[in-house]
């Protein structure tokens, strides 16, 4: 097996014990009534996206989510969460490194011993889902669920889902596909988006990722025979019949929307061997974003 193989396999455990941590970390992780901003880079800015969502559709309070090196520096936000697998980021620590005194920080990471510990204020440390891969899978995940048990969102069922998510076949002409678009609604766009970059990390595919209803706006145009469109989520009415009207394979997610991330990552992988590519080390990517002085 392929380190992302194995790791993507051990998210069921992962997703139980930061469940379970969710209360340990309540007092560094953004309480009911501040004002928030999540932030993170690649997969962890997905990350962020879908849990910005969860939380301000929670009403818990208005909450932002930022690609590191995008955030807006002229806001006043009263905590900054930052997701970050390495502790070693470039922009993660460089955007820290300006909130400190300002601004109240958490840094969620799997490495508290890098330079993420004198960074941030506090840290969440999810290290038992610490990964060798380049290609982000339960790292990522496991954040997201010490976030929604933190908001009182994380159902039991998703465990028992990504059991599922694992076990059961993906279907059949999937792998075939030329390529993929994926979609989601509130808190899944994150998830869309995160899906369309494992396929682009792992598998060299052609992927795209939109809300859903913004897809009917222009990008419905690329799907046809040979295509597939994945559903992450509950999908707008009319949405799959329309899609199949294309000619492309319409996949609906009937999931946690969290679970049907890891039948994504499965699939990039079976790409990825179908085309004879090492998932394990995805074309001109490292572990972490480091850039030189």
């Amino acid at each position: 097996m392929t380190h992302v193989e194995d790791e993507l396999a051990d998210q069921p455990a992962c997703w139980a014990r930061a469940a379970s941590q969710a209360a340990r970390y309540a007092k560094v992780l953004p309480l009911p009534g501040e004002r928030v901003a999540i932030v993170g880079c690649g997969t962890s800015y997905f990350m962020a996206q879908a849990a910005a969502a969860l939380r301000e559709g929670a009403g818990q309070g208005e909450t932002d989510a930022f690609a590191a090196s995008e955030f807006p520096h002229g806001r006043h936000y009263d905590r900054v969460v930052a997701l970050t697998r390495s502790g070693t980021t470039t922009e993660v620590l460089d955007l820290l490194s300006r909130l400190r005194g300002r601004t109240a920080t958490t840094a969620v990471t799997a490495d508290p011993d890098t330079p993420v510990r004198t960074a941030a204020d506090d840290l969440a440390v999810l290290d038992f889902a610490d990964e060798r891969s380049v290609v982000q899978t339960r790292f990522a995940t496991t954040a997201l669920t010490l976030l929604r048990a933190h908001l009182g969102l994380h159902p039991d069922a998703a465990v028992t889902d990504a059991r599922t998510a694992l076990t059961e076949p993906l279907p059949e002409p999937l792998v075939e596909c030329g390529q993929f678009t994926f979609l989601g609604r509130g808190w899944t766009v994150g998830l869309a988006h995160e899906a369309g970059l494992k396929m682009r990390e792992a598998a060299l595919a052609w992927a795209e990722s939109y809300p859903a209803m913004e897809y009917r706006h222009g990008p419905i145009s690329v799907s046809t025979t040979g295509t597939a469109t994945w559903m992450l989520g509950d999908a707008p009415d009319g949405l799959a019949e329309q899609v199949r009207g294309t000619g492309a394979l319409w996949i609906a997610g009937r999931l946690d929307p969290l679970a049907e991330l890891i039948r994504v990552q499965r699939l990039a992988v079976a790409v990825a061997a179908s085309r004879g590519l090492d998932p394990d080390s995805p074309r001109h990517l490292t572990r972490s974003v480091i850039l030189a002085p």
